[in-house]
């Protein structure tokens, strides 16, 4: 009877193990489920209305309805300015790139500083807050449908009797006149939808264009793609973004069961195969990775048609690089209904009507965020905005491929980024304000710029109030401290946690890595982990290192390797010697020192260091710390002073 009983008890046992085992399992494939699940309703885009009358005067006046645009005028307006907010391009609703570019796809700044407690089921935490966050708390996740977020900017826009909103003007131009040796931007010139045109004076003008065009009309310097750093013919692909129709759930979890796939309710990335599409034209068109945004009407946003050889400075450059990505679109869908088969039912349904431009202008401002800055996780006592997102540089060319040269903890981005140097009366918001081109690769995101337009609308009533010019008030620290005080009041989180230094930067030879990687000749990718300064450099790494600051300092580097590698055509892997390193400096150089002598005249000359060579453990076996070192003694004498600083110790 015990042994019967006994057996009763085990049979029960496993049965209920069996039961939760399987109840266990069903929740959590419905929690999955649920995950995956977008609860939108689709909605149509809201009527934009244009003020009827436009008044001869305004506080403000914010060129560009952009998401920088958008919060720039709220914010002027939020602090009691009366504001003129313009459009200069056809549209028919607000938010510019993300809504009529379909870029529907967050690139977030988290906070380095994140919930311990259950992080994977809490919300993430975002540097800055204020109105972006008052704009993206609305759906919360890592993409969006771009009729909902257009109708949000329209809504906060909306809720403010101080903006004048005015759409579809043909033409802006900025009023000028000469005060000083300066420029001082006095008001617009607008060319209305119907060809009239109207004098609007103002206090001042936040530029919030795409591409700096109000401010560089008004005289301000920029320098153009990357030419900060010697190459003055790259310019980093545009893409043309398009849609699929047919999306269903099953269809959405589907993608997200792939191995080389990321999923979550709005967005899904990844699909490396589709690298592989063979393009009409390799020289203007080709495909990377997908990065997929869904909408709440069946549809998906798919960001990964590159554009190569883009002028977008030139509008007709700009108008035959959207034909080219409208005539290769359905070609690429074609392709990835037949390489995914989860996508085998979805419909080719159309591209955007404005071409995603990821870098055009940098402004020559009062400060230019550095690589330094972003690598060190540097902050500067005139924040008004941070940035953590990954340092993302997008090809250039078919040969040309991009990277992720880095991944910063979290950065400051300086008020006097926003001031054009020579300009007064004029803020310069967004992806075209004061980045270097390396470092651009991260601040250049939205709701980086988005935080600088608030600051920027902000700045605006401050040095009304104190009399001053947005010059005068950038470079006091005590107005810039109240500035940053009622930021902080409405609603803008300024905090920067104490951070750890960088391991790399702890690394004897990373003041030469740096200036390497500001030239891309190296790349540490997201986890920081890829500099190798510690791996045993070859010949041909070393070669194509100086071939390349020959391409970008012809002046400086006017000679012919060739002749210094004794018959070798630049791709052996053997390890590099310093005297074969020297050789290879001195040629490129057009140096002709005595056969075996090349090191001693670099170092006679001035050119190259004793006490950096005095660090070189192995002469005979250099590793890439040891040659990015050798970069840094050379730098300071072909590179700008700002660009070859020593980084923080």
């Amino acid at each position: 009877m015990r042994l019967r009983n006994r057996k009763k008890v085990v049979a029960l046992s496993v049965a209920a193990i069996l039961v939760l085992g399987l109840a266990g399992f069903l929740t959590l494939r419905y929690l999955e489920h649920a995950r995956l699940v977008n609860h939108g309703k689709p909605e149509a885009p809201l009527p934009v209305v244009s003020v009827t009358e436009i008044a001869d005067r305004y506080d403000v006046i914010v060129a560009g309805t952009d998401p920088e645009g958008v919060t720039a005028a709220v914010s002027a307006a939020r602090n009691g300015l009366k504001v003129l907010l313009v459009d200069g391009h056809d549209r028919s609703v607000l938010g510019g790139l993300m809504t009529v570019g379909w870029l529907n796809m967050i690139d977030p700044s988290y906070s380095p500083k994140q919930p311990l407690f259950l992080p994977q089921l809490r919300e993430k935490k975002q540097l800055n807050k204020g109105l972006f966050y008052e704009w993206y708390d609305h759906f919360g996740e890592s993409a969006f449908d771009v009729n909902t977020a257009a109708n949000l900017f329209y809504g906060m826009v909306k809720a403010e009797s101080n903006i004048d909103l005015l759409m579809k003007t043909q033409a802006m131009v900025p009023l000028t006149e000469t005060r000083g040796d300066r420029i001082a931007v006095t008001g617009m010139n607008l060319t209305l939808q119907d060809g009239s045109r109207k004098k609007v004076l103002a206090s001042a003008v936040i530029d919030a264009t795409q591409n700096a065009d109000v401010a560089a009309d008004a005289g301000a310097e920029f320098t153009v793609g990357r030419e900060d750093i010697g190459d003055t013919n790259s310019r980093m692909a545009s893409t043309l973004v398009f849609r699929m129709s047919g999306m269903t759930q099953e269809i959405w979890e589907k993608l997200g069961k792939r191995e080389d796939a990321g999923i979550d309710r709005m967005s899904s990335w990844g699909y490396k195969e589709a690298q592989e599409y063979v393009s009409s034209d390799p020289a203007k068109v080709k495909m990377r990775g997908l990065n997929i945004g869904r909408q709440n009407d069946g549809t998906i946003l798919i960001n990964a048609l590159l554009l190569f050889g883009v002028d977008p400075l030139d509008p007709e450059s700009v108008r035959q690089g959207i034909a080219v990505g409208t005539q290769e679109a359905p070609k690429i869908v074609e392709f990835l209904k037949q390489r995914f088969p989860e996508m085998a039912s979805l419909e080719y349904d159309g591209v955007a009507s404005e071409l995603y431009v990821r870098e055009s202008r940098h402004l020559q401002a009062e400060y230019r965020l550095k690589l330094a800055d972003v690598m060190e996780n540097r902050t500067h006592w005139d924040d008004i905005a941070y940035g953590s997102y990954a340092v993302d540089i997008q090809s250039t060319s078919d040969g040309r491929i991009g990277t992720v040269l880095m991944q910063p903890s979290q950065y400051g981005v300086p008020l006097r980024t926003l001031v054009p140097r020579g300009v007064d009366g004029l803020l310069v918001v967004g992806r075209s304000a004061g980045f270097d081109t390396v470092p651009h690769g991260s601040a250049r995101t939205i709701p980086v710029g988005m935080a600088t337009g608030q600051a920027a609308g902000a700045a605006v009533k401050l040095a009304l109030e104190g009399n001053m010019s947005l010059r005068e008030l950038s470079g006091s620290k005590e107005q810039v401290e109240a500035l940053q005080q009622r930021l902080r009041k409405q609603g803008m989180d300024l905090s920067m946690p104490d951070l750890p230094q960088p391991a790399f930067m702890q690394h004897k030879d990373y003041p030469g890595m740096l200036i390497a990687a500001n030239m891309y000749l190296t790349s540490g990718g997201y986890n920081n982990d890829g500099w190798g300064m510690d791996n045993e450099a070859n010949v041909r790494r070393f070669f194509n290192a100086v071939r390349v600051m020959r391409s970008l300092h012809p002046d400086f580097f006017p000679g012919d390797m060739q002749s210094a590698l004794a018959g070798t055509d630049g791709t052996s892997t053997d390890p590099l010697s310093l005297e074969t390193a020297a050789k290879l400096i001195a040629s490129a150089m057009d140096l002709s020192p005595p056969e075996g002598g090349a090191l001693e005249i670099l170092v006679a000359d001035g050119w190259l260091r004793q006490e950096t060579l005095d660090r070189i453990a192995d002469k005979e076996k250099l590793t890439n710390g040891d040659y990015y070192s050798l970069i840094g003694d050379l730098a300071p004498h072909f590179l700008p002073e700002d660009e070859s600083e020593t980084p923080l110790k």
